[in-house]
């Protein structure tokens, strides 16, 4: 990989811990929501890196358009949430420092002492070879699980329905 390629790299890691970190330690709830925004990007870039188009895609339609899209729109159709701070009022915040700082040091520890072998793949696009798949080996488990995913959206619009007409 050049220089570029590792620049953008941990641009995108960077971007990847630090906006999950602000997703689980800010306060407001919308911001962490759109600090998820860029999670979920940064997700995608790294999945780019490991020659993971389709992944990269799909992480981009499915998480960020579809999923992202709901969780903002439920913060903003709820009552004054937008406004809400959520206190933390943990109390043993410092002891557990202590298996997070042990975790931090072996995988510290796994990293510098593991020795990476480095191969260069000549990979081209995995679409081509995941659509075949998908329609011919694996036709009848994708449809099932479409219908799988069909009832259980049904399901719930119904119970949706039903404490909607309960009220």
């Amino acid at each position: 990989m050049n220089i570029l390629g590792e620049i953008v790299f941990w641009v995108f890691v960077l971007l990847t811990i630090g906006s999950s970190m602000v997703v689980v330690f800010h306060s407001r709830i919308i911001y962490s929501a759109f600090a998820l925004l860029f999670t979920f990007f940064g997700i995608a870039g790294l999945y780019v890196f490991l020659a993971a188009d389709f992944l990269a895609a799909s992480q981009v339609l499915i998480y960020v358009g579809g999923i992202l899209t709901l969780i903002i729109f439920g913060v903003f159709m709820t009552t004054k949430i937008t406004t809400l701070s959520i206190p933390q009022l943990t109390h043993h915040r410092y002891i557990a420092l202590i298996p997070i700082g042990l975790v931090f040091y072996a995988l510290v520890h796994m990293i510098f002492k593991t020795s990476w072998p480095v191969n260069v793949l000549d990979v081209g696009p995995t679409t081509q070879m995941l659509g075949q798949l998908l329609l011919t080996k694996y036709l009848v488990p994708f449809e099932l699980a479409s219908v799988l995913l069909l009832a259980a959206l049904v399901g719930a619009m119904r119970l949706a329905r039903m404490f909607r007409e309960a009220d």
